[in-house]
């Protein structure tokens, strides 16, 4: 992932990036590098923003 989409302040849902978390587990046969482990904590973060972003809206 790069680090301008983050900064671009695109909103994903958590679904979109739930999906991507997925596509790097298995590209990565379940055990990351660590550049993909970086990539991982910054997609965590982004799926956490989202689900809170969803509860908000749904409150």
């Amino acid at each position: 992932m790069s680090p301008h989409s983050m900064a671009s302040g695109s909103v994903r849902s958590a679904a979109e990036v739930n999906e991507q978390i997925r596509a790097l587990w298995l590209r990565a046969h379940g055990s990351l590098s660590s550049q993909e482990r970086e990539e991982y904590e910054l997609l965590v973060v982004e799926w956490a923003a989202a689900i809170r972003g969803d509860v908000i809206k749904a409150a």
